[in-house]
């Protein structure tokens, strides 16, 4: 199942979510504060992910797919590859179904009542990050043809299961679009988010997950 941890929930209001310039002088507290700003307006979103995880136990796992948010309690991740596999927050209970793993069961438990690093991505880092992290401004790069300004998240709280991570945030939007985190475990996940889509009109139907024929549902 780790290559299916994360769960980005990235939600996208009827707000103009034009980020001001940022100048090189900003310090990283000015950016990560201004992203968390966005991120706590936002009501519904949906973009195209690839995930690559280092793990130096099973070797290198990637994946990619769509994700679909509304609100904290409504979410979708839907795989392309490896293809059929989801995770779908239904507002009540959280499924996780990655047959390429775990054949034959879909994992079915309630929704967490605080933020949890693999189910929700972006929250656990846009949720009060002044309080949770040392930050440090890194640089401004080019991601997918816009310009991003990279800082460096580390936790300041004990019992956080990574170590460090790297986020760049887009100027337009303000948005974090790729994460490169060192997790506890000596696992190394690349996130990469394309196509952001805020206020995207979201069916409810995302965000209903169908059992398929003979899978078994294990309650956690």
């Amino acid at each position: 199942m780790r290559r299916f941890a994360l769960a980005v929930a990235v939600l996208a209001a009827p707000i103009s979510l034009a980020a001001q310039a940022t100048s090189p002088s900003e310090t990283a507290a000015q950016v990560v504060g201004r992203a968390s700003r966005v991120y706590k307006q936002l009501s519904g979103l949906e973009a195209d992910f690839r995930q690559h995880i280092e793990d130096p136990m099973v070797g290198n796992l990637d994946s990619k797919g769509k994700l679909s948010q509304v609100g904290k309690n409504r979410f979708a991740m839907r795989f392309s590859d490896p293809a059929n596999e989801a995770i779908v927050i239904d507002g009540a209970k959280v499924w996780v179904y990655t047959p390429s793993t775990s054949p034959g069961q879909v994992i079915r438990f309630p929704i967490p009542s605080a933020a949890v690093y693999g189910i929700n991505l972006l929250d656990w880092f846009m949720d009060n990050p002044i309080d949770r992290y040392r930050l440090t401004y890194v640089t401004t790069e080019q991601l997918s043809g816009r310009r991003s300004d990279v800082v460096l998240l580390e936790p300041i709280a004990r019992g956080l299961p990574f170590r460090r991570a790297k986020l760049w945030f887009d100027r337009e939007d303000g948005l974090p679009h790729r994460f490169e985190i060192d997790e506890t475990q000596g696992l190394k996940r690349t996130v990469v988010l394309a196509n952001v889509r805020p206020n995207a009109s979201i069916p409810p139907s995302t965000f209903v997950f169908k059992v398929p024929d003979g899978v078994r549902v294990i309650d956690q």
